[in-house]
């Protein structure tokens, strides 16, 4: 990376108040008032407080990555992604959390879950880290464990066919997209 001599370093914002102006249980948001390095203070910088997240790339011993595929409101479609989900309040490890979601989105588990990579979602404007797993040779060994909300259809993908789902744009899901890119990458595909 190249350095600019005009351009300057970075500097942290100071937190001059922070509140919670909406507290609900699926979304959390948060008011900062915050003073540039400039001096210049803004009394309005919302933050969403989003819990980290896990996301699996399942792969079975036949070579077949496990997608799931569901209907998401905000964006108002179907979407075919990698299983995944926040990492609940009384968890600490990621791990262990991206084996529960796997587990309960698609009844697949795996003794063999190595973490690619922890990424920022957002930074501009959510909290969140999100958990990038491999779980080779994934294997079925229960029925989904899903809640009322929830309607997952489970779908096997051969892994050399992975590559040209993303570039078909048959996944939209940025995150689903990185960790696949991720994966093929180490797996030397």
């Amino acid at each position: 990376m190249s350095e600019n001599k005009h351009t300057p370093t970075p500097k942290h914002w100071r937190v001059l108040k922070s509140e919670m102006v909406f507290d609900e249980k699926w979304y959390k948001l948060r008011r900062d008032e915050v003073e540039l390095p400039n001096g210049i203070v803004l009394d309005d910088y919302y933050v969403s407080v989003r819990p980290d997240v896990v996301l699996t790339f399942p792969l079975t011993e036949d070579n077949e990555v496990i997608f799931v595929r569901q209907y998401k409101h905000a964006a108002r479609g179907i979407f075919t992604e990698l299983p995944g989900g926040v990492i609940d309040d009384h968890e600490n490890d990621p791990k262990e959390a991206a084996r529960r979601e796997m587990l309960e989105e698609t009844g697949y588990a795996s003794d063999d879950m190595e973490l690619v990579l922890e990424v920022i979602d957002n930074p501009t404007k959510d909290t969140n880290k999100i958990y990038f797993f491999i779980a080779r040779n994934a294997r079925k060994v229960a029925d989904q464990d899903l809640d009322e909300t929830e309607n997952i259809e489970v779908l096997k993908v051969p892994l050399k066919e992975v590559e040209n789902m993303i570039l078909n744009q048959q996944v939209h899901v940025s995150g689903s997209i990185a960790l696949c890119l991720l994966a093929l990458r180490k797996l030397g595909v």
